[in-house]
């Protein structure tokens, strides 16, 4: 029944950059199940984190980018034979298996199976900047656009606050915001921009018993970068 597998043989373009996005499934109904705050919540942005670790000792990508609970990944290898079906589904609950025992590490209880969807994105060295700038963009959209809903549900209905923000555009919000005292230039960088996990190199210290002295060396290290710059060229050009 081998000829049954439609999709078994689908594999990615030779020669294109990977990216995988992967996103968390109804995402809001579990925020809501485990209290967190609106519109970011630390321990929250923590979970994502840890899993987002975990993939990379495990599958040892170029670059992760995450905001609220999407995951974007540029692959550094292809793996199973760039097979896409394959791809999507081992990644995917990858990142579920991950997400749910750092959940349970921390002892909080969710009544559902936890689960995430994934997108195999081919693309040129060019598109993958381009990629990169978009999805900082959404997280930029995403920030506004929480902060001002939330700000607002202090004072207003669900139905009222959605009907304040139709239609409204960057500098209004900017404006509703600033009334109730928060300037979004003085939020933490991995709001505006999301957070970055990628291999940098850092000083190690070590000893040396044959000289019994103290020894330096250079090291790659996976690191959280918490203030992300706007995407540029430059900065994947470090990382392709």
């Amino acid at each position: 029944m081998k000829e049954c597998e439609i999709f078994s043989s689908l594999r990615v373009p030779c020669g294109s950059k990977i990216v995988v996005r992967i996103d968390g499934r109804k995402f809001s109904n579990l925020s809501g199940e485990l209290g967190l705050e609106k519109p970011y919540d630390e321990h929250f942005k923590d979970l994502i984190i840890l899993t987002s670790k975990d993939f990379f000792k495990e599958f040892n990508p170029a670059f992760i980018y995450t905001f609220s609970d999407e995951i974007n990944i540029l692959l550094s290898e292809i793996p199973f034979s760039g097979r896409i079906e394959k791809m999507d589904s081992v990644f995917a609950s990858f990142i579920a298996g991950s997400f749910t025992k750092n959940i349970y590490k921390t002892e909080e209880s969710v009544k559902k199976p936890i689960s995430f969807d994934s997108r195999i994105i081919p693309l040129q060295k060019a598109g993958v900047v381009e990629y990169f700038k978009e999805r900082q963009n959404e997280a930029w959209r995403n920030c506004i656009n929480g902060y001002a809903y939330w700000t607002l549900r202090k004072e207003f209905s669900k139905k009222d606050a959605t009907e304040i923000l139709r239609n409204k555009k960057s500098n209004e919000l900017h404006e509703i915001l600033f009334k109730s005292g928060i300037n979004l230039a003085e939020l933490p960088a991995w709001q505006r921009r999301g957070i970055g996990i990628y291999k940098k190199e850092v000083i190690i210290d070590g000893y040396n018993p044959l000289e019994k002295k103290r020894t330096q060396s250079m090291r790659k290290k996976v690191y959280v970068d918490y203030d992300l710059p706007l995407f540029h060229i430059g900065f994947f050009d470090k990382l392709m």
